[in-house]
């Protein structure tokens, strides 16, 4: 009689535990995305090359090819801090505006950037859905996020 409601108890323990620990997996692929931009040495690539610089610290529990499916990155730059704006990428019902996500041709020195991953995140014990998503179809969004002034790494750049 009292089973089931202790196996619910653990396994909602487990996937609260898988999901932050998923969530702080992207933070840290992330930061060490967003030190690679801050640096200089991520300067010019593509939105599909940050996209697998950030998947290739996620493949121990997230396979590259599903990552970088469905990984969603937002990058933006500003003259200054109180420039910066960060409007929303959900719509109303929860789900993510891939057409509100943005990235820079290049990112230059000197500049104010915010970085921010997102990865919908698939809750794997049913009864749990309910009571941890926070999108539709029973996913959990992970989100990470990095704001910095990038450092002068060109001969020429002055901040």
């Amino acid at each position: 009689m009292v089973a089931p409601v202790l196996f619910l108890f653990l396994m909602g323990i487990i996937e609260t535990g898988v999901i932050y620990f998923a969530g702080t997996a992207l933070q840290n692929a992330t930061d060490d995305a967003a030190r690679m931009v801050r640096t200089g040495q991520a300067s010019a690539f593509t939105s599909a090359q940050f996209k697998n610089q950030i998947c290739s610290e996620l493949t121990g529990f997230i396979s590259s090819a599903t990552c970088t499916a469905t990984l969603q990155i937002d990058v933006r730059q500003y003259a200054t801090f109180s420039a910066a704006t960060y409007p929303s990428v959900t719509n109303a019902d929860g789900s993510l505006n891939a057409g509100s996500m943005s990235y820079p041709g290049s990112l230059s020195p000197c500049q104010v950037v915010l970085i921010r991953a997102f990865y919908p995140w698939n809750i794997m014990t049913p009864l749990m859905q309910p009571l941890l998503q926070n999108m539709p179809n029973g996913q959990y969004l992970l989100s990470a996020a990095a704001a910095f002034r990038s450092e002068p790494y060109t001969t020429n750049a002055t901040c």
